[in-house]
């Protein structure tokens, strides 16, 4: 196995960087940061970052199969078309609920998004702390954001078993997924809001999106929704 490189790709700071997404028809990354509002999408060729700022906060992306993203972002659904910066709501939901939000969602593999603000997970180990979003590479086994643990861990779903754990340079990890050309580069965002300004003096990388090469494994792309 290669050694495992670490590195920033982008100056950009996020209060809190989530659900990133690889896009094989443009070549970006496309990601959230859930306090600001924003989807974001960067050019690893240039190094551009563009945005686009919705009215509530936005939980997650994800890719749709006839071009642009489908969000949920306060309570509702929306499609965002980023040729025109615009996005339709689709379903708005709990409208009775104004301090509830979508927090994280997927597309499965039958086109469907889905997406939630509860989710149930396996036990992990305590040191771990919570875990946050996650991947799974073509093996089937997951690669799971460790908040406030400062890590990225790879678990055999079917026995729970850690096999590989990656340090990561500021502990407010938040998710991750495979992208780049052959899918071989993990992408982890992560956090600055939830940290003191003593704790940020401390963490220069809190906010920061990383990529990660050298894992030995890769992951493949992730499903589109159909609507």
């Amino acid at each position: 196995m290669a050694s495992i490189k670490i590195e920033t790709i982008m100056k950009e700071k996020n209060r809190m960087g989530e659900c990133p997404v690889w896009d094989e028809k443009t070549g970006h990354l496309v990601y959230v940061d859930i306090n600001e509002q924003k989807v974001c999408r960067w050019n690893p060729i240039t190094g551009e970052i563009q945005s686009m700022t919705l009215d509530a906060r936005v939980g997650c992306v994800a890719l749709r199969e006839c071009e642009g993203y489908v969000v949920a972002f306060g309570t509702q659904f929306g499609l965002l078309n980023w040729e025109n910066q615009s996005v339709t709501t689709v379903s708005h939901l709990e409208q009775d609920k104004p301090n509830n939000r979508f927090n994280d969602g997927k597309v499965d593999p039958a086109g469907r998004f889905v997406a939630g603000n509860r989710r149930l997970l396996y036990k992990l180990e305590e040191e771990e702390r919570m875990p946050d979003g996650m991947c799974i590479d073509i093996e089937g086994k997951l690669w799971v954001a460790c908040i406030d643990a400062g890590r990225i861990i790879r678990l055999d779903p079917e026995t729970g078993k850690r096999l590989q754990t990656v340090k990561m340079p500021t502990p407010r990890i938040t998710s991750c997924c495979f992208g780049g050309k052959d899918y071989s580069e993990l992408y982890v965002t992560s956090a600055s809001d939830g940290l003191s300004q003593e704790e940020l003096s401390r963490e220069p990388h809190a906010g920061d999106i990383f990529k990660v090469t050298g894992l030995g494994v890769k992951g493949f792309p992730q499903y589109s929704f159909t609507g």
